[in-house]
């Protein structure tokens, strides 16, 4: 098992869920390198709030679906901290994309969650690989519970990205695995609503579909994260944490 204390962790997407993860990751010690695409605001303000639990942080700005800009987000989080040992991507867009609407553009916006989770995953494991072993790292993908076998109506194009990052999961376990490099996914279900999807509509039409009635837990998502980075002999997994909801079927419109 892993000593987490004082490793380097590169988390993209560090708003809602992302946010309740990086917390939990400074409570065990772990330096933060923070990356943002355009919410600069809350990403300070996710910094300062865990400055004084951990040694280092640091703050990066940067798009995923730009390669020089990885790369600067990955050299960058390995010199400021000094270690990269942990990367997670929780970094995506959720375009809702009726039929009548498909199109390229549809395609092309939604696939960049998907490339730019091949990209942070090859050039953070260039770095990784230098560090000492056996485990020289850990990267954490997020997929989502319905990019399997139980697809819903009007996401076509995200949850064909979010099946690729399932499918890249595994291929690139088996790519790093010489390396000692181990790459996981978490799917999550409905977590923490939306601001633009009301109250009742999110009880309703949404958390009520899950077996369990509840919305994922952003804390039990941590709380996973936590252990993953621990274990050193898991690899290619993606694990559901959604109340149940692949349970009961694909639904309508969710």
């Amino acid at each position: 098992m892993i000593t987490l204390g004082g490793k380097g962790a590169l988390i993209v997407g560090a708003r809602r869920v992302g946010a309740v993860v990086a917390r939990r990751l400074a409570e065990e010690g772990v330096n933060l390198a923070i990356s943002y695409r355009n919410s600069a605001k809350e990403a300070e303000t996710l910094r300062s709030s865990v400055a004084g639990m951990v040694q280092r942080t640091c703050l990066i700005q940067g798009d995923l679906a730009i390669e020089a800009d990885v790369e600067n987000i990955v050299q960058s989080a390995s010199q400021e901290l000094g270690n990269l040992s942990f990367v997670l991507n929780l970094a995506s867009d959720y375009p809702k994309t009726p039929f009548d609407t498909l199109d390229s553009e549809s395609w092309d916006t939604a696939m960049a969650t998907a490339k730019g989770s091949y990209l942070l995953a090859v050039h953070a494991a260039r770095v990784m690989a230098k560090n000492p072993g056996p485990t020289r790292g850990h990267i954490v993908l997020f997929g989502d519970w319905a990019a399997g076998e139980t697809p819903y109506t009007e996401y076509l194009p995200y949850l064909t990205a979010k099946a690729a990052v399932h499918f890249m999961t595994r291929a690139f376990a088996v790519e790093l695995a010489s390396k000692g490099i181990l790459v996981n996914a978490i799917a999550p279900g409905p977590t923490m609503r939306p601001p633009d999807i009301s109250e009742e509509v999110w009880e309703q039409a949404v958390i009520a579909q899950a077996p369990l009635k509840r919305e994922s837990s952003a804390e039990e998502i941590a709380e996973l994260v936590v252990t993953m980075l621990r274990g050193e002999t898991m690899t290619g997994e993606t694990l559901r944490v959604d109340a149940g909801r692949h349970l009961a079927g694909p639904g309508i419109g969710d």
